[in-house]
């Protein structure tokens, strides 16, 4: 029989082909073949419905986390040799921290940041000087309490190993300061104390070594030269400032790893970088003062500071109460740092300054009794700057005289050539 369309009355074949009809609705039921093609579009309908789950199954890998942020840049530090002063304070620059390289010596780093050998050594207590380790921690001795001294012309603290040069100033411009490592004379050649004046500036100098070198040399198995021109050869490097003193210099070296060390025959010595920048700053005619101050003491943002190199072995003085000890002495000094110590003394804690003061660190610690600061807490508060030429530096990197352990050995028991022409003059 017929079936007919739902609601048009009419055989699904009405109006086709023949040979377009499907074949199993020819041959059997017709009925039976809608009802097979509705199973057959259930069935695929289910298998639609299905490809979600299966997809579930199948689901691709989660994209991978993101990459951490890089880490921030350590960054450089700034100009170690150039401040100004903030008034009301006697303390400029600030203790930093580096990491050392697998490559690093202590003498390295010191040149890097304008330090002194000594400097550095005894802000690193146990450090090998030349395997300080990749990864080491070292501290940066670059805050100095200036010295009680006026602040004109070329102070020298024989004790700190440092030079402070004051350059003229309009009146109301603020202090600035500029300072340096220097060497100085070793034990029977002291460097002498005083006030002098700078009266002539020579670049290129010749050596003329004094017969008295000479002959200390030749013991040794060293003939020196009679006369020894400008080069690389000339331990007065290639820039010089004549004193007051006939016998005495500020120059330079063709051993930079010599500063920072007693090693010399009085004479002051600086890096060679150091020496050419103030060779075209200080007038002639500049004052110089020499001054031997063991322990300093300064005031910075209200608090006041001790900075403790130790005395010279060959200061006679007794420092035995190191700060306590200036403490007595001050009470008569007519000082501005004096007077203000004075007027605070309440609240200063002198013994803690004679603990801190032991220890001849170079590294100023606080010592006022409201605000007590442990010395490990003022290293660990110290920011970590990269192990790089700071901000401003005066050296440019270029290592033109390396010096190994057997050289810088006898940098340490070498003699410093007196002024040409002339013998080595008394201590004064």
């Amino acid at each position: 029989r017929r079936v007919p369309v739902a609601g048009r009355g009419r055989p699904v074949w009405e109006g086709r082909r023949p040979d377009a009809i499907i074949p199993a609705m020819v041959r059997g039921d017709p009925l039976k073949s809608l009802l097979r093609a509705g199973v057959l579009a259930v069935a695929a309908l289910g298998l639609a419905a299905c490809a979600p789950f299966a997809s579930l199954r199948h689901k691709p890998p989660p994209p991978p986390p993101p990459l951490p942020p890089p880490k921030p840049e350590v960054p450089l530090a700034g100009a170690t040799h150039d401040f100004i002063v903030p008034p009301e304070d006697d303390v400029v620059g600030l203790v930093q921290v580096t990491v050392a390289s697998k490559e690093d010596t202590l003498p390295d780093i010191a040149r890097r940041f304008n330090i002194g050998y000594e400097e550095i050594v005894r802000a690193n207590p146990g450090v090998d000087p030349w395997l300080p380790g990749e990864g080491r921690r070292i501290h940066l001795p670059t805050q100095f309490v200036l010295p009680d001294a006026p602040r004109e012309g070329v102070v020298i603290n024989v004790a700190a190993m440092r030079l402070f040069y004051y350059p003229a100033r309009r009146k109301g411009a603020p202090v600035r300061v500029i300072t340096h490592p220097i060497g100085i004379g070793k034990v029977g050649w002291a460097t002498p104390e005083g006030e002098t004046k700078i009266l002539s500036r020579i670049k290129d100098p010749v050596w003329i070594p004094p017969v008295s070198v000479r002959k200390e040399h030749a013991k040794d198995g060293d003939i020196l030269p009679a006369k020894v021109p400008a080069g690389p050869d000339n331990p007065l490097g290639r820039h010089m400032f004549r004193l007051g003193w006939p016998s005495y210099l500020v120059h330079g070296t063709n051993k930079p790893y010599g500063v920072g060390m007693r090693s010399s025959h009085g004479c002051i010595r600086l890096y060679p970088e150091d020496i050419e920048i103030l060779y075209d700053s200080v007038p002639i005619g500049t004052k110089l003062r020499v001054v031997n101050q063991p322990y300093l003491l300064g005031w910075k943002g209200g608090a006041l500071y001790v900075q403790a190199y130790g005395p010279m072995e060959d200061d006679k003085r007794d420092w035995k109460h190191g700060p306590k000890g200036l403490r007595r002495q001050g009470a008569k000094s007519k000082s501005p740092l004096w007077s203000r110590i004075r007027d605070a003394d309440a609240g200063i804690d002198w013994d803690r300054a004679y603990e801190l003061s032991q220890a001849h660190t170079g590294i100023p610690n606080p010592v006022m009794k409201a605000t007590p600061v442990e010395p490990a807490a003022v290293l660990a508060a110290a920011p970590v700057v990269r192990n790089a030429l700071p901000k401003g530096a005066t050296w440019d990197g270029n290592e033109d005289q390396y010096a190994d352990e057997a050289t810088f050995r006898e940098l340490v028991s070498e003699r410093e050539p007196a002024a040409s022409g002339a013998k080595p003059a008394a201590v004064r």
